[in-house]
């Protein structure tokens, strides 16, 4: 997946799957679809976390919570703002447990007071080999730890409290070019995550880990060889071992049914499909484990023999349409929303998100052009849904590219394995959309065109609204009825991570974070940073800064308490201070 070696900077945090998960902090967890609800504050509204990365099982993203409504929320604005010490990638999905938000960079890990950015601790990962990509996408939290990968392929384990490391083991190969950019998801005592790497030409995997001492429990190859089911849609059998297949955002699971929902990434070479002829399964896919066991139930292939990177990155959502069928919903790089009938396996409809133009070719040594491009499409926010509504909200990147193939692929464990090179449109070029459609018939309902690209998570929420942020740094608060802009917020930074939304004391928090740093690609600008908003807020926000960190090879990997070394109302933060509004 080529997005997260130049699009994708930053991180992705959390997933709480069960209720004894939040039961640590005071919350109860209503199961796949619902949301976290807890003991009312008095007259405000009911306490609730954001205990995973799409906040619940499902991965719909939808929150329960209404005291910020349409009516209310162009009064919103930043309580505090926390600049995370750690230069560069920034994707991060926060979550929340009881009061405390947990959120993450390529090697740090943070915990923080969620109502006023104070720190409770720091935990900064010294790779133990060579990074392959400084990114990562967030966190899981169960049982009192907190788990998370790195860019040197190992899955970790700290003390939700302290921060302390309670395991770290090797998950994958950096020296090939895996590594773990996922947000893990954990459940049951299990943590599930997968290896990171198509365009480094690895086999993609997926594992499970005890979460009690961190051994593996089981593993599926994404990319079949020899007698697994579907190794004959690879017609060239030693193509399928550097075949790609990786996952990169993060994933879904049916408590009921203990199915587990993967996004596979693209088939590498990425750009000379010709050189591994066949569907190339599972890449470009949704496939569904057994969560006890890892054996295949089923997968539903959107691209077929891919040579444009039109992967299947972000984590599909499960919901019930109008008529009474379970579905998958997913959006994919190729630009569309899909919905899939879980039990019959079929299609039910296929929306596009953004611009299309498929090129009657695969990518020649002279060029071709396509729409979406490489680093197009839904990326790694996948869309979310609203059961009052009946809607899904999908963000996506509008930028088109040149695709030049290369005269042969030519591997080296451990470099990038494309087959060729893309060219992107200007800059100026790339736009966003974030689309409502019938859940059901997939019809668009309206359509919000943002000035750059738009790869956050989209969160629609019960009182009306559905907030959502670009890479250009703005915040945005939509009507859910009708994409009309209720607010519109610079935060200084592009936004590429989760949005979020809790209430602890009874009062309804927003927190998003900012600063995700691409020069090369959409020139944004900003520092990591999260920004914590509510209505009501003081005139003058918190803003504080945690020292700044440049993790090594061999390094010490320090914990940080409570305040220490945090600088108050620093200058430089990326948080602006006037807003701007649309009525």
């Amino acid at each position: 997946m080529t997005t997260y070696r130049s699009l994708s900077i930053g991180i992705a945090a959390a997933v709480l799957l069960t209720a004894c998960n939040a039961a640590d902090k005071g919350t109860t967890n209503a199961g796949a679809g619902g949301t976290t609800v807890a003991a009312s504050g008095a007259g405000g509204a009911p306490d609730a976390g954001w205990p995973a990365y799409n906040n619940d099982p499902a991965s719909q993203r939808f929150s329960s919570l209404s005291q910020i409504t349409t009516q209310n929320v162009a009064s919103l604005k930043p309580v505090c703002a926390l600049r995370m010490g750690e230069e560069g990638s920034f994707e991060s999905g926060p979550i929340v447990v009881g009061d405390t938000m947990f959120v993450t960079t390529p090697h740090t890990t943070v915990a923080l007071n969620a109502t006023n950015c104070t720190l409770i601790w720091r935990t900064v990962h010294q790779p133990k080999q060579k990074d392959v990509f400084p990114v990562n996408r967030g966190a899981a939290y169960l049982d009192g730890r907190v788990f998370r990968g790195t860019p040197d392929a190992r899955l970790i384990a700290m003390d939700a409290k302290t921060g302390k490391v309670l395991w770290d083991v090797q998950a994958g190969d950096p020296t090939v070019g895996e590594f773990l950019s996922s947000a893990p998801i954990a459940w049951n005592g299990t943590v599930f995550t997968g290896v990171a790497g198509s365009d480094w030409g690895i086999r993609g995997h997926m594992m499970a880990f005890d979460a009690a001492t961190g051994k593996e429990k089981w593993r599926f190859y994404t990319i079949p060889m020899g007698n697994d089911p579907g190794a004959n849609t690879w017609k060239l059998p030693a193509t399928a071992k550097r075949g790609g297949g990786a996952q990169w955002t993060s994933y879904t699971l049916d408590p009921k049914t203990a199915e587990l929902f993967i996004p596979v990434a693209n088939p590498a070479p990425d750009y000379i499909p010709g050189s591994r002829p066949g569907d190339n399964l599972y890449t470009n896919s949704l496939v569904v484990l057994d969560a006890n066991t890892g054996q295949l139930k089923w997968y539903f292939q959107l691209t077929p023999h891919d040579g444009f990177d039109w992967d299947l990155g972000a984590a599909p959502l499960i919901y019930t349409a109008d008529d009474g069928t379970a579905r998958v919903g997913m959006g994919s790089k190729d630009g569309y929303v899909y919905s899939v009938d879980r039990n019959s396996h079929q299609q039910k409809f296929q929306t596009a998100v953004t611009t299309i133009d498929v090129p009657k070719t695969p990518p020649t040594p002279a060029g071709v052009h396509a729409c979406p491009g490489t680093l197009g499409g839904v990326e790694w926010n996948g869309p979310a849904y609203d059961p009052q509504t009946k809607m899904l909200y999908a963000g996506a990147v509008d930028w088109c590219a040149i695709y030049k193939a290369a005269q042969a692929p030519s591997y080296t464990a451990g470099q990038l394995y494309m087959g060729g090179s893309y060219s992107p449109g200007p800059s100026d070029t790339a736009s966003g959309w974030v689309t409502a459609m019938d859940a059901s018939t997939g019809a668009v309902k309206w359509k919000f065109h943002a000035p750059q690209p738009v790869v956050s998570g989209i969160t629609p929420t019960a009182g009306g609204v559905v907030f959502a942020g670009g890479l250009a740094g703005n915040f945005f608060a939509l009507d859910a009825s009708n994409g009309k802009v209720l607010l519109k917020y610079p935060t200084g930074g592009g936004i590429a991570g989760g949005i979020i939304t809790y209430a602890v004391g009874g009062k309804q928090y927003v927190a998003t974070t900012s600063g995700n740093v691409s020069r090369t690609t959409f020139r944004t600008t900003g520092s990591p940073t999260v920004i914590i908003m509510a209505l009501n807020a003081p005139a003058t926000p918190r803003r504080d800064s945690l020292p700044e960190v440049s993790p090594t090879v061999g390094g010490s990997s320090p914990t940080e308490h409570a305040q220490q070394g945090v600088a108050h109302g620093s200058p430089g933060d990326s948080l602006h201070q006037d807003t701007t509004r649309k009525p």
